[in-house]
């Protein structure tokens, strides 16, 4: 049930406005004359910290229910009993992106929730017009110097009591929440379709993927070409020249200096990190024989959780001599029958993956594949010169849709920018919403303290 808010020290009307007005020269900038300054708790909002309560993680477990339960960035689960019930601003007390510019520090609640000690709660003297005003403010302001802390920047009470709020009249507020809402409306529709190009990268990429792979792709091409359709379905192990190996174990993995490593989180979709990133192993002569990666080799993560078990990649170059780790495996295929890029390019789509995982066998939190279960791949293959073609194709498509999803990406970044550009200007009055013959802020203040 909601919990009684402590009672305050009673002050007069003219008391509460001294000690809301940030004097001039604490003020961060200009705003017009019918506003004010205040200090956020003295002048703004209420704080109401002393309506939130943490509960831990396994006394949570057995309370859910279906009321919020929210942290420093928002909802992080649900319980059963509620400490507030009405429209507040929590802020992030800690964990929160306060130095980011471009992301939200503050959100807005209503109805029954329970509040942890990671966020502050704030309800706005004006309303909820106040607490719409009072969101989109923090969620631009600069943090800097009201937060401490390193690794986890913190925002302590006596801290964000002192943060300024420009105060306008009250129907200069209600003004400034429309014109943000509107302007926020069309830039969230932009937002929207840019995201949508986004999320759809990776399914129009197994899309294209599959077109290759199923011989779509190059129809076109065999026609005009009079190339015949002579595609054959190979088992991979019909492919292989050497392996599959499995990599370098040892009991103790004493990395420092030596030669180069490959281990599994060092590849991704086909491609190795950069090669500096890679970590050194002191191996003897005949290890570094056994176990040393060549060109045109292909590695397959054996050992994982399901989303990252069957992952492979194709050693393109070794700028030195490099050994592979003992939860993946190494394969050589026959260059004369199946070209390196296109195989890759096969095993890490979701039909080669589908292959890869056909026969895994799975335990708590891991799953593996072993050497038979990678030559049980099933592999689409056409003729070699067609394989090319298919590898030429897929870059050229997949390098076009990727810029098309960086495009995208850039236009979500300037809608931030551009949000948070609109913001700055609103708090300064610049907008074009403010009338001078509104009554002043300090006079609003006045009735409302």
């Amino acid at each position: 049930m909601a919990r009684t808010a402590r009672k305050e020290i009673s002050l007069t009307a003219e008391e509460k406005l001294a000690q809301a007005l940030v004097p001039e020269a604490e003020q961060p900038y200009r705003v017009p004359a019918n506003w004010c300054w205040v200090y956020l708790t003295k002048g703004f909002a209420d704080c109401k910290d002393s309506y939130r309560k943490p509960i831990n993680a396994t006394e949570r477990a057995d309370r859910i229910g279906d009321i919020p339960y929210y942290g420093a960035t928002g909802q992080v689960g649900w319980i059963d009993d509620y400490l507030t019930d009405e429209e507040l601003v929590l802020l992030g007390e800690d964990g929160a992106p306060f130095l980011d510019l471009l992301k939200d520090k503050a959100y807005l609640i209503s109805g029954k929730a329970w509040v942890n000690n990671h966020a502050h709660i704030l309800k706005s003297f004006f309303g909820h017009i106040g607490n719409l005003y009072l969101l989109n403010y923090l969620n631009v302001f600069n943090f800097t110097g009201y937060v401490n802390g390193t690794t986890r920047l913190k925002l302590t009470q006596s801290s964000m009591d002192t943060i300024p709020v420009p105060v306008p009249p009250l129907v200069e507020q209600q003004r400034i929440v429309d014109r943000i809402e509107s302007l926020f409306a069309k830039l969230d529709e932009a937002e929207e379709k840019a995201q949508a190009v986004v999320d759809g990268f990776e399914d129009r990429k197994a899309a294209i993927l599959h077109k290759a792979y199923t011989g779509e792709l190059t129809k076109s091409w065999r026609i005009i070409n009079n190339e015949p359709d002579s595609w054959e379905n190979v088992l991979f192990e019909n492919i292989i020249i050497d392996g599959p190996q499995n990599g370098l174990y040892k009991p103790k993995m004493a990395y420092g200096q030596g030669t180069k490593i490959l281990r599994i989180d060092g590849f991704y979709d086909g491609y190795l990190e950069p090669w500096d990133t890679l970590k050194r192993l002191t191996v003897g002569e005949d290890e570094k024989s056994i176990y040393s990666l060549h060109i045109n080799d292909i590695v397959v993560n054996r050992v994982n959780s399901m989303p990252f078990l069957g992952k492979s990649a194709l050693i393109r170059d070794l700028p030195e001599p490099c050994v592979f780790e003992s939860n993946m495996m190494r394969i050589a295929i026959d260059v004369k029958r199946a070209h390196p890029e296109y195989i890759i390019r096969y095993l890490n789509s979701s039909i080669g993956l589908v292959e890869l995982r056909k026969n895994a066998k799975q335990a708590v939190n891991q799953a593996s594949i072993n050497q038979q279960d990678v030559k049980a791949v099933n592999i689409p293959l056409p003729p070699l010169k067609e394989q090319i073609v298919i590898i030429d194709l897929l870059e050229r498509i997949i390098k076009k849709e990727l810029q098309v999803k960086e495009a995208a990406e850039q236009v979500i970044d300037q809608i931030n920018t551009m949000k948070k550009a609109i913001l700055a200007r609103a708090f300064r009055g610049e907008l074009g919403t403010n009338d001078p013959a509104d009554e002043s802020a300090e006079e609003l203040l006045k009735r409302v303290l």
